[in-house]
């Protein structure tokens, strides 16, 4: 038995769930999220709990099994209190600003970077540094952190670039200067 898909969910107060068939829908206060699931897994709802139950122990119902209940977990939270991810930019004259919805990034390009804001997805910058991306969806909010962070990875050998919060960027040295 998977250790994740058995663990029941607890859905909470203030978080409406709909079951039909392999589709579910689940409302809270920060959104609503739908999602299709495979038809070998069977999504019990009991009151407050939700289980994840597989028909037999084929290959694909193991495989899928916990990644499904991983999936309705982070719908769960994500309705109820939502996921964010916290970018910083290092670099002389990287900067990022709002404008309207959008971000737009200055970036030692020739123009400034605009990032268009997608539905259900919010940036705030409380620093010119620093860019926090929250929505409801984590696999959506992941994406568009990693869409900004593509603009400037991170380099080696100054470590400029945009990077996560605590993301730890390996340095290497740069020319060694000729011994005798």
């Amino acid at each position: 038995m998977s250790r994740i898909g058995k663990m029941p969910i607890t859905v909470p107060a203030g978080v409406e769930m709909t079951v039909d068939g392999t589709t579910v829908t689940v409302k809270g206060p920060k959104g609503e999220l739908t999602r299709d699931f495979s038809a070998l897994m069977t999504i019990k709802q009991d009151g407050d709990t939700i289980t994840v139950e597989r028909p037999d122990d084929s290959r694909e119902a193991k495989s899928i099994h916990g990644l499904t209940r991983s999936l309705l977990n982070n719908m769960v939270i994500g309705v109820s209190t939502g996921f964010s991810k916290k970018l910083v930019m290092v670099g002389v004259g990287y900067r990022a600003a709002l404008k309207g919805k959008d971000l737009e990034m200055q970036l030692g390009y020739s123009h400034p970077v605009k990032v268009e804001c997608p539905e259900g997805i919010t940036f705030e910058v409380p620093s010119p540094t620093e860019i926090i991306i929250s929505g409801c969806s984590k696999e959506q909010v992941g994406q568009i952190a990693a869409d900004v962070r593509k603009w400037r990875k991170p380099e080696p050998y100054k470590g400029k670039g945009i990077r996560y919060e605590n993301e730890v960027i390996r340095r290497k040295l740069g020319k060694a200067a000729k011994g005798d």
